[in-house]
């Protein structure tokens, strides 16, 4: 591929679940080419119309994509929504190897949008998501090794998760703006349980680690917080609804007939079997809030107790999802989203890149991770970042959780 040929007009995209501070990303990135004197078109809902371009059904302007200005992206950064919006197509669903993407029957997809890119004289994509856009974006990459006959289009990918479970970068933006807005809630449900007396759990998101749910719990002050990382093998419910009623009688014990659990969605996929959620979406990821976890360990606690205490108590579940991903973006995650944006750029004209997710470390310095560090070559699926037992974060928040104290509490007396 040759990158020394200018890049004349970029196309961008942001695909999978929203995340706060999303616009301070493309406004950062589109400003910096416009500044260059390089054109910018903004495709709309990820893929979904670049996966189904053809002759017959060309994309339309205002509605498929926009040909951003700086009026468009000027004083958009701490918008809720997403001004490119988004959706989940994945041209790449049918791609299970490399050779894949050389076969007729499965690039069908993919093709499609090479097509849209010629078209529309794309010379480089900023691609903006989750670990199933940088798999597309990876396709996309190896396709043009694998299929010298198509456009030599430059790709770099954006990191997005409020999860903060990507490989290859400490912080994703929008981790600590979800994270702020679900430890409001968990301080909200706290001063209800303490006024009624009352047991929460609360089902946090995380498919694969437990981030979200230890950093929320972490600044709301949760009394508990649990997520895969501690489990070995199985969740089983209802020995947690044992470990979480001692915890619950050692509370009362100190006059606290009140707390708030944490528990991560993902814990869903680690219940027996015949518990798991069966319910899939359109790319074959289990649904795992229909699982409703949260309410799962609350029936089991309620169960434990009434063995235990002969009296029948409610604990009471609640999800805190999607609220999350559109929360107002705080200023980390908008400074930490406009230096990708401006990551984007820089990787393209500056250092002449593709092939790179744009990262940063320590003050927000700039960094470019090879795909192919991100991305096993053999199975093509991404790496995830989970918290170790080991890791001061993880011992932080244990540090934080209440503790059943097995001698009385030293006083200043």
């Amino acid at each position: 591929m040759n990158e020394s040929v200018p890049i004349r007009r970029v196309g961008m995209l942001f695909s999978g679940g929203p995340a706060p501070a999303a616009n301070a990303v493309i406004s950062a990135a589109a400003m910096s080419f416009l500044n260059a004197g390089i054109k910018v078109v903004g495709f709309l809902d990820g893929y979904e119309s670049l996966e189904r371009f053809c002759s017959d059904c060309p994309l339309t302007e205002g509605e498929d994509y926009l040909c951003l200005t700086r009026d468009l992206v000027s004083g958009i950064r701490t918008r809720k929504d997403i001004i490119l919006r988004t959706s989940r197509a994945n041209p790449g669903k049918a791609v299970t190897s490399r050779e894949d993407l050389a076969d007729p029957a499965k690039n069908g997809r993919l093709l499609a949008v090479y097509d849209a890119f010629r078209h529309h004289g794309i010379d480089a994509l900023v691609s903006i998501g989750g670990d199933d856009t940088l798999k597309t974006a990876n396709y996309l990459l190896e396709m043009q090794r694998l299929m010298p006959e198509l456009p030599r289009v430059r790709i770099v990918h954006l990191p997005k998760t409020i999860d903060n479970d990507y490989y290859g970068i400490d912080w994703t933006f929008g981790f600590t703006s979800a994270a702020h807005f679900a430890a409001m809630e968990i301080r909200n449900i706290g001063a209800d349980a303490r006024s009624t007396k009352s047991w929460y759990v609360l089902e946090m998101m995380g498919r694969k680690a437990g981030w979200l749910t230890y950093a929320a719990g972490i600044a709301g002050e949760a009394t508990r917080m649990l997520s895969v990382e501690d489990c070995d093998g199985e969740f089983d419910a209802e020995k947690v609804a044992r470990e979480m009623v001692d915890l619950i009688e050692a509370r009362a014990r100190d006059g606290r007939q009140y707390g708030v659990i944490c528990i991560a969605e993902g814990l869903a996929d680690l219940l027996p079997e015949d518990q798991r959620p069966h319910t899939v979406d359109e790319h074959g990821n289990p649904v795992l809030g229909s699982a409703r976890i949260g309410e799962v360990l609350a029936g089991a606690i309620e169960r434990e107790w009434e063995r235990r205490s002969g009296v029948r108590r409610k604990v009471r579940a609640k999800q805190i999802g999607y609220e999350t991903r559109c929360a107002e973006p705080g200023a980390f995650d908008v400074m930490l989203g406009c230096q990708l944006g401006v990551g984007a750029y820089r990787a393209l004209v500056e250092e002449g890149l593709s092939g790179v997710m744009v990262s940063v470390r320590d003050q927000l310095d700039l960094t470019y991770v090879p795909f192919d560090e991100l991305i096993d070559p053999a199975t093509f699926k991404t790496r995830i970042r989970f918290i170790h037992r080991d890791s001061d974060f993880y011992r932080l928040a244990r540090s934080l959780e209440y503790q059943q104290l097995e001698h009385d509490e030293p006083t200043c007396d």
